[in-house]
């Protein structure tokens, strides 16, 4: 059996919907099919899921949200008209649009996630009603019906353990499963829903509570790339890549797969695959635990911006026991997260995301650490990039770091940071954000042919 996961652009007109039904007709494995809100059907186009924000703002506002209704529907019935599906399966749909104008919008935590979630959870009504359409054995589940709990985290939640065995109950079912990603329920059976990327986790979910020997991942591109394609041009394709290292590439700016997502199918041993839904023949790239072939050291070059450094020094700083417990003391004070923290003797950054500050944040912080720590030298560096070497292979090759630093200088590309973990499985080179793109094209020409 395999999971299939369909993308919003997979999804986002009917054109692309009949290429979905053409990958799923084309192998009755794929019994388990989850969806994602319809996508941009053109660059200039919205995505369903805007759309629904826009309701929240209006809902929040007390503003009328018809128009929005409508236009939200519109997309639905755009898709689903050359397939001649029952009107019940629209009806549904518009019910579900509809409702949200009874919406209580005061004290009401789970207001976004049931109007966000409502994206997904509609197109798998409608998928399901064009499977029908082609005679297929086919049903809409919803995730409450499918036993998939999570934690009450509004916008942010985890799955509940107890998951895995309910959603197993389903692993014999003799029709194709339509599920909407994004989302799950609560035990009080309240939306909620995932971060960022949530269909992924809900595919990988899915995934594992049913053991299936495949967790297909469909969306626009053949695979993964060993650097960004607006940076580099014509980079290698990836074929095979272990969980770690995919993490640390999703971490660090590849947007193809949610990083989130990677865990359930890696704690379950589920081989994901990502597969293009307008290139379905291509073999795309295949994520495992372990990979046999480790001739390339390096996999691939990541890049990611927004990120600032707090610099601290102070002198004899090892000789202090729990120096570096106060200062992450200050930092859960403040609800602050720390992405890396590179020491030396006397001295310690630390690299944080810097949408979590706004300026009085940080000058109180900064006053904080000042007054707290007593420091030789306190400083704050805005407009920071991270970019990251990534290779399992590189824990058996001498030289990979030399040869990174030695790749930037050449281009005069100044290292505010150098990080690099215990398991040798990346590096990583905090930069200035105007070097970012120079940064990954010669770091990947330097080990890619």
């Amino acid at each position: 059996m395999k999971v299939a996961k369909f993308g919003g652009s997979s999804l986002a007109s009917a054109e692309q919907v009949e290429k979905v039904v053409a990958i799923i007709e084309s192998d009755p494995k794929r019994r388990f099919v989850v969806v994602s809100a319809p996508g941009k059907r053109s660059s200039d186009d919205q995505k369903v899921t805007d759309l629904l924000l826009a309701v929240c703002t209006r809902l929040c506002a007390q503003e009328e949200i018809t128009d929005l209704i409508e236009e939200i529907y519109a997309r639905y019935t755009a898709i689903a008209a050359p397939f001649n599906i029952e009107q019940v399966h629209l009806d549904r749909i518009w019910q579900s649009l509809a409702a949200f104008q009874t919406l209580p919008t005061q004290d009401n935590p789970h207001l976004y996630d049931t109007v966000l979630a409502s994206g997904e959870d509609n197109n798998a009504k409608l998928i399901a009603g064009i499977l029908q359409s082609r005679g297929l054995a086919a049903r809409y589940m919803n995730p409450q019906e499918l036993g998939l709990l999570v934690t009450d985290e509004p916008q942010n939640a985890r799955i509940l353990n107890k998951s895995y065995a309910k959603i197993a109950q389903w692993r014999d079912s003799s029709e194709i499963l339509v599920i909407p990603g994004f989302f799950g329920y609560t035990e009080a059976g309240e939306i909620c829903t995932f971060s960022r990327g949530g269909s992924d986790i809900s595919g990988a979910i899915v995934a594992a509570g049913l053991q299936v020997e495949l967790y297909e991942n469909f969306t626009d591109v053949d695979g993964i790339f060993s650097a960004h394609p607006g940076y580099v041009h014509h980079p290698e394709s990836i074929k095979e890549v272990t969980y770690r290292e995919m993490r640390e590439l999703s971490y660090a700016g590849f947007t193809v797969l949610h990083d989130e997502a990677l865990m359930p199918s890696y704690h379950a041993k589920i081989p994901v695959v990502i597969k293009n839904t307008n290139n379905p023949s291509h073999p795309g790239t295949l994520i495992t635990n372990q990979r046999d072939n480790l001739d390339q050291p390096v996999i691939g070059v990541a890049s990611d911006e927004g990120f600032c450094m707090i610099y601290i020094r102070k002198y004899l700083m090892n000789r202090e026991v729990g120096f570096t417990l106060r200062v992450l003391e200050i930092f859960r004070e403040f609800d602050l997260n720390y992405e890396h923290m590179p020491s030396g003797i006397d001295d310690i950054s630390i690299i944080m995301r810097s949408n979590q500050l706004n300026p009085v944040l940080e000058e109180e912080l900064l006053r904080k650490i000042a007054y707290e720590i007593d420091p030789d030298e306190l400083r704050m560096t805005h407009d920071l990039s991270m970019v990251v070497v990534v290779g399992e292979g590189m824990r058996q090759r001498v030289g990979i770091t030399a040869d990174s630093t030695a790749a930037l200088a050449r281009k005069n590309i100044n290292l505010e940071m150098i990080n690099q973990g215990s398991s040798e499985v990346s590096i990583m080179f905090g930069i200035h954000k105007e070097q970012e793109k120079a940064a990954v094209r010669t770091l990947y020409y330097t080990f890619f042919d």
